[in-house]
């Protein structure tokens, strides 16, 4: 008897200690979240926003981030250094087969794999999985959240999916047409 009693108070102490904290979800206030991008040419540069449409951060119980992801949604590419005719070409052609084919990929993901405190409260190294065009591939990067909004820099190398449009690294003879691999985002959110 006094055998069962201890394998009795063993298996719930296990349970206890084994039971997950679930944690606590922030939706994104996708009104108040974008992501501003920049891309680069020899030539100058073209900046935009483009929107995310739906996802969330996660935090344990501490408060400290735990997890995540959000989609975005591609066809609200929008180019913000340029205004009428030069505006809707340019976001025509990053919609278009030869950047982000927008008609067969509306959307991209970020999830969100693995966090480590940078030390500093809200102050975090993040990686994760970003997709584009169906190709997933890991990003590292640092960001910095308060208890209502976060925000990131990201550089991205366009040619880890399938963006080889105008790329010097896949294209010779371009001259001044070349448009850099990398191109940077801004990522702010808002929960």
């Amino acid at each position: 008897m006094k055998n069962l009693f201890v394998l009795a108070l063993l298996f719930i102490t296990g349970s206890l200690v084994a039971h997950d904290v679930d944690p606590i979800v922030k939706s994104l206030n996708t009104s108040e979240s974008v992501i501003t991008w920049k891309g680069k040419k020899v030539t100058g540069s073209h900046t935009g926003t483009i929107a995310i449409s739906e996802g969330g951060l996660e935090f344990d119980e501490s408060g400290m981030l735990s997890g995540g992801s959000f989609t975005i949604d591609m066809n609200t590419i929008e180019c913000t250094d340029l205004k009428g005719k030069g505006a809707q070409k340019l976001v025509g052609h990053l919609k278009s087969d030869d950047f982000f084919g927008v008609n067969n990929h509306p959307m991209a993901k970020f999830e969100i794999s693995k966090v480590v405190s940078r030390g500093t409260p809200g102050s975090y190294k993040i990686v994760g999985n970003l997709t584009i065009k169906e190709i997933t591939k890991e990003i590292k990067f640092n960001a910095d959240l308060t208890e209502t909004s976060g925000t990131a820099e990201i550089t991205i190398d366009r040619t880890d999916y399938n963006v080889r449009y105008g790329s010097g690294s896949f294209f010779d003879n371009l001259g001044d047409k070349t448009i850099y691999d990398e191109f940077e985002l801004v990522v702010n959110l808002a929960y």
